[in-house]
């Protein structure tokens, strides 16, 4: 028997994310707040663009979600409208936003007073790792449920972990973050360096990244970086929004975080520069122009 999977929000995770699904052959429909996206999308794949989220998970195994923040997640789920009141009982909901892991309890809460299981999973591998089916998701959640959306998950998923109950796929995307903005910056402030020593930039990444110093930043954006080309899709806004997750975490778990509390201001001088949009690697343009 096909399995039905619903998917909500078609952004730059979300639409190729579903359409591994279509091209896996699952029954799949689609929903996004702007509905020619939708559109778009079911005329690239094989699938049901819908006019409403309700329409969309009605009968749906599987409702996958991708939105923007707490509050999206908010708009979709709740109300008479929303997955909760339409999914069918026993279906598994699979929210791939980064998020608060309070949303994501009190979600998880919610879901299973209609005899629906959830999971936090966020991701990790932009939107190329969406785009090759190769994202790290990070869930959270009861194991069984887990084991029902797994072969869902992986169809773009390269590394699918159950992390702990739900938040903690939440909490794992905030430690995965934090350890990004602090190598972002290491890397971004070394390349700096390198210029204003007047060195060969490419040749001295290309030594450095056979030794201790190499990492999937180097290998992946130090290039674009020493170019000044900042257009890898995972946006500094949206950063900012995951570190203000991050810090909020923190301070109610009582982790210190000051190199990320750093860097969230430095990408808030690269949005006052016109760089809202850049991608994450765009802190070196912050140095260059302060120097």
């Amino acid at each position: 028997m096909t399995v039905t999977v619903a998917f909500i929000g078609l952004g730059i995770m979300g639409y190729p994310m579903a359409g591994h699904l279509a091209k896996a052959g699952l029954d799949v429909r689609v929903w996004n707040r702007t509905l020619s996206r939708a559109g778009e999308w079911a005329s690239c794949y094989r699938g049901t663009a819908c006019s409403t989220v309700a329409e969309a998970v009605q009968g749906a195994d599987v409702v996958l979600t991708c939105v923007g923040a707490d509050q999206d997640l908010v708009e979709v789920y709740e109300g008479d409208d929303g997955i909760i009141a339409n999914a069918k009982e026993g279906a598994i909901l699979v929210d791939h936003t980064t998020a608060s892991a309070r949303m994501a309890e009190k979600l998880a809460s919610r879901a299973s007073r209609r005899n629906l299981g959830f999971i936090d999973a966020p991701v990790s591998g932009g939107q190329q790792g969406a785009e090759n089916g190769q994202l790290t998701v990070m869930c959270g959640g009861s194991e069984e449920d887990f084991n029902k959306a797994l072969p869902i998950m992986e169809r773009y998923g390269r590394a699918v972990t159950l992390m702990g109950p739900a938040g903690s796929g939440q909490k794992t995307k905030m430690v995965n973050q934090i350890a990004i903005a602090g190598l972002v910056q290491g890397l971004s402030e070394a390349l700096h360096f390198a210029e204003q020593a007047n060195l060969d930039v490419s040749r001295v990444v290309d030594v450095i990244s056979k030794g201790a110093a190499q990492s999937w930043q180097m290998e992946n954006r130090s290039a674009t970086m020493i170019k000044g080309e900042f257009n890898h899709g995972f946006a500094v806004d949206w950063m900012r929004k995951d570190l203000r997750i991050c810090l909020e975490e923190a301070r109610k778990i009582n982790a210190t975080l000051p190199v990320t509390a750093m860097v969230d201001q430095f990408y808030a001088d690269v949005q006052a520069m016109g760089g809202k949009r850049w991608d994450t690697s765009s802190l070196i343009q912050r140095l260059r122009k302060f120097r």
